[in-house]
Formats: structure tokens, C-alpha cells, sequence
């Protein structure tokens, strides 16, 4: 079931205006997990980063031993062709997929060159200015590259996310603050985080367990030329608590102000307004 609404699907060498079953029941992808995918927004006509996220899903593809079979410019020539269904005013979230086919070896390692690919296009609206939303600690962690593919925007991660998610979320936050195999904090269960401190804009290191976003670097570029300062170091949850702003960064949403750690509240300031207003202007310039 889509998450979104208007659903169009690109397959086997067509645009299709339904969400089309793709997978068969003895595909790798279904019974062993091997998916990756990307995402990719449309907003007010515009696709920004987008050959960005097309050629990222090939490379989460190589990491999870799936044979890539698409090139970046083909994928993004695709895309704005089944984009051209939409109208400007539409909110797309495009996804990129590949799974793998078939397996070798005892079935396990999915066999070269045996690759499904799809992109699935959906109206999702953007979040409102005003909304925010709270985080939480969760008891889950995100994993090193010795126990999970965290190189790759892979399906199987999802399920580690979605227990981070339920287990706030039954404590009446909307999303986790979640900490890496150290103890430090890594990402939320759904997008990278940035804190602010005395005007300084603060966010993890990239450490091999989480991905450093497209949209997190797009920020981070963005900031800098506005002579904003921005740090990439540990980050401990003493650290957030102590934070004077905080905004999750993801292709879904851009900009996700947050209103509160636990017990610690925020006001939604003026680094993370200028963030948005900045990621805005450079897409109206590059999408």
C-alpha cells in the first residue's frame, strides 16, 4: 500500500499510472531482503539533487552485491519524463529501486547481472512551516558496517528504524534520537540531525554507521557560504541537551524543526528558519 497518493510506476521499460506489482514470490529481493532505494523530492516544479540521489541508489546497489543496470543520466531522464504527469503545484517523493532476482551460490549471494528495477512516483505533501516535531532516546542503536550494508540506502535496514520509531512514538514523541554502537549520537530514526549552539550549527561526524545525507551536505554547504559555522564532531546526548536549536535534515521534509529532547524544549530558531530559507532559494536556482 503507498504511502502517498497518484501513484506512477516505472517498469519493465514503461510508465505505468498505478502502483504496479514488481516483485515475484521467489524474487532475492523478496525473500532475502536484498533492496536499496533512493529518495528524491518534486516540489513547485523543481528536482533538486536529484542526479545526486540516482546515482547514490547505484552505489547502495554495489554495496548490497546487486549489479546496477541503469546509468545515473538514464535514471534521471526517466524520471522527468514520468514527472511530466504531475503538475508544478504537485509534491512528489520519487523512488528509485533495485532488488536482486535471483541468487548463486546456495541462493544467498544474489547472482551478477540478476537485478529488478523500478521507480515509483507518489504525491506526498510537504510538511507545513509550523509544524515541528519532539524526540526521544531509544534502547536501539544504529549498526557498524561488521554487522549491517549502513553504505547503502538498503530495505533491511528499515526494520531496525521502524522498532526506534514504535518504541517513542509509544511514549508520545514522534521521533528517536538515536545513538551509535559508541553511545554517541549518530542520526534520528528517519533523517540526519543538526543542533545549534551559541550561533554554531553542530551535527555528527560521519563514523561508517549512518549516511551522511545528500540534503545534510546540501545544508552544510549552504550554511557555510551564508558564514554560518559548522562543525562535524562526537556529539553526546548531554551535548543536545544543551543545544539551543535543533532541526533534522532529510530529502523528505528538508527541514524538520525539532521542539524538544526528552525533557529539554526548543524554540524554533533562527539558524534553523535560515536553513530553509536557504535550501529554498538554492533549489529555485538548481532544481
Amino acid at each position: 500500500m503507498a504511502t502517498g497518493t497518484n501513484v506512477r510506476t516505472y517498469y519493465d521499460g514503461a510508465w505505468h499510472d498505478a502502483d504496479v506489482a514488481v516483485m515475484r514470490a521467489a524474487d532475492h529481493g523478496s525473500w532475502l531482503g536484498t533492496t536499496v532505494f533512493d529518495g528524491a523530492r518534486y516540489v513547485n516544479g523543481l528536482a533538486p539533487d536529484l542526479e545526486a540521489h540516482c546515482a547514490r541508489v547505484n552505489r547502495s546497489a554495489e554495496a548490497l552485491m546487486i549489479t546496477p543496470t541503469v546509468s545515473t543520466d538514464d535514471m534521471v531522464a526517466t524520471v522527468r519524463e514520468g514527472l511530466e504527469a504531475y503538475g508544478p503545484d504537485s509534491a512528489v517523493y520519487i523512488r528509485p529501486m533495485y532488488w536482486a532476482l535471483d541468487g548463486g551460490d546456495l541462493g544467498i549471494v544474489p547472482k551478477e547481472g540478476s537485478t529488478g528495477f523500478a521507480i515509483s512516483l507518489e504525491e506526498i505533501p510537504m510538511a507545513p512551516e509550523s509544524a515541528s516535531t519532539t524526540l526521544a532516546r531509544t534502547r536501539f542503536r544504529r549498526p557498524v558496517m561488521e554487522d549491517n550494508v549502513v553504505n547503502a540506502k538498503a530495505g533491511c535496514l528499515y526494520p531496525n528504524n521502524a522498532r526506534m520509531l514504535a518504541e517513542v512514538r509509544a511514549r508520545g514523541f514522534g521521533n528517536a534520537l538515536v545513538a551509535d554502537a559508541m553511545g554517541n549520537v549518530a542520526e534520528t530514526a528517519t533523517a540526519n540531525v543538526f543542533m545549534v549552539k551559541d550561533g554554531v550549527a553542530f551535527t555528527p561526524i560521519p563514523n561508517g554507521t549512518f549516511l551522511a545525507g545528500i540534503t545534510r551536505a546540501r545544508h552544510m554547504e549552504n550554511m557555510r557560504a551564508d558564514g554560518i559555522e559548522v562543525v562535524e564532531k562526537v556529539l553526546s546526548f548531554a551535548d543536545f541537551e544543551d543545544a539551543d536549536e535543533v532541526f533534522m535534515s532529510g530529502n523528505m521534509m528538508k527541514v524538520t524543526p525539532v521542539s524538544a529532547f526528552e525533557d529539554t524544549s526548543y524554540q524554533v530558531g533562527p539558524i534553523t528558519r535560515r536553513v530553509r530559507e536557504m535550501y529554498w532559494d538554492w533549489a529555485a536556482s538548481n532544481g
